[in-house]
């Protein structure tokens, strides 16, 4: 008796999944062109295709950072965070230590890596979502002349707020410190520049502002700087900036085998970064997060910072009396909608919403619509407000 084979998917032909708005900061709506770029042929590392293709990521990220010739950027396989892991455990000398600037959860991340290796380190809490406070830096410098670097979020995703990396550059370099920016989920979009803002070391992510797919980060700093810590002891094997520039600089090649699909992606993402550029793309971010802020603000959300000081690419959102994340995150997402939750101390009051991405004004309109069905919103609405 012959079997009756059933037929494959292949056969039937793809099937498209739906589309899911994600208004969380990263992974990132991608897009087509950029997705489709994952599709790309089977490549060795150790090959000439791939040092063509891994060099030309270099250099767009490098551009898109503000570097000038004196720059280069080394693209990791990691996450955002593992570029700033890379840079901590590299960048600091044995008898160096670290300022952590913390307003947030991310610069709060800084000071604990810093630990992590041991390291000499200090502390600046101002509180989530406070300003930075410069005088206080400018103190703590003074006051412990071996804390050789300071660490400072740029655009610190836990609260959606913007600090001035440039002025904590300037406080650094006048006291001949140096600086280390978490430019992971600002990179691409709000303004950074590392030669005009003084950035010494920049670590940054291809999943967020520049719109690629998880899985790469990045470094970016003066030639002379990666030059000076290789062959130094390594604190780390596979984290080592030293090991990586001696690989992708001088060999041409990857320390390790890479994420060869993401770099495709992020290739494709980064054309498409640098012909939108940096201006372009923080306006259209910043068109999207008007309409997001003003529909909340219609349906009577609170916004937890001031205008002055949120991010173009994230908005904290604080949760009416009554209403829990959990009860607006089954429903949206059932509507198609991911939306992200607050860390830690915010994480009861609040949630978080991305405007980072390929996503369009019919995105936001749909999600507003969305949000107001929710049955707990909808019901405080008919009670008179969610305020």
């Amino acid at each position: 008796m012959t079997p009756t084979l059933r037929p494959s998917v292949a056969a039937a032909g793809p099937v498209a999944p739906p589309r899911v708005v994600l208004m969380n900061p990263g992974p990132v709506v991608a897009d087509e062109r950029v997705r489709a770029a994952l599709g790309g042929p089977d490549l060795c590392h150790r090959e000439p295709e791939f040092t063509a293709l891994m060099t030309r990521v270099r250099d767009r990220v490098t551009r898109i950072c503000g570097g000038g010739p004196e720059h280069t950027s080394l693209v990791l396989t990691g996450s955002g965070t593992a570029a700033v892991e890379a840079t901590i455990a590299s960048a600091v000398p044995a008898d160096g230590g670290l300022l952590a600037v913390d307003n947030g959860h991310y610069g709060e991340r800084m000071y604990e890596i810093a630990g992590t290796y041991g390291l000499r380190r200090q502390r600046l809490a101002f509180g989530w979502g406070t300003p930075l406070d410069l005088a206080a830096v400018e103190r703590a410098l003074v006051a412990d002349p071996a804390l050789s670097h300071v660490a400072v979020v740029h655009h610190e995703t836990s609260t959606g707020m913007l600090n001035d990396i440039a002025a904590v550059a300037r406080i650094a370099h006048r006291h001949g410190r140096e600086v280390v920016v978490d430019a992971v989920s600002s990179v691409g979009a709000e303004d950074v520049d590392v030669e005009r803002d003084g950035v010494d070391w920049l670590a940054g992510s291809a999943n967020k502002c520049l719109e690629g797919m998880p899985g790469l980060s990045f470094v970016t700093a003066r030639r002379a700087a990666f030059a000076r810590i290789t062959g130094r002891p390594p604190r780390s094997y596979s984290l080592d900036l030293g090991r990586h520039f001696a690989a992708q600089e001088t060999a041409r090649v990857p320390a390790f085998t890479p994420a060869v699909p993401a770099f495709y992606a992020f290739d494709a993402a980064l054309e498409l970064a640098l012909a939108e550029g940096v201006a372009g793309r923080a306006a259209r971010y910043g068109r999207l997060a008007a309409q997001l802020r003003a529909g909340l603000t219609d349906l009577g959300f609170a916004l937890l910072l001031p205008p002055e000081h949120r991010a173009v690419g994230l908005t904290a959102v604080v949760l009416p009396d009554g209403i829990s994340y959990e009860q607006l995150h089954g429903p949206l997402k059932a509507a198609g909608f991911v939306i992200y939750a607050a860390q830690g101390a915010l994480a009861d009051r609040h949630f978080r919403l991305s405007t980072l991405g390929a996503l369009t004004t019919e995105d936001i309109s749909g999600f507003l619509d969305a949000l107001a069905r929710v049955p707990a919103v909808a019901a405080r609405e008919r009670e008179g407000g969610t305020r």
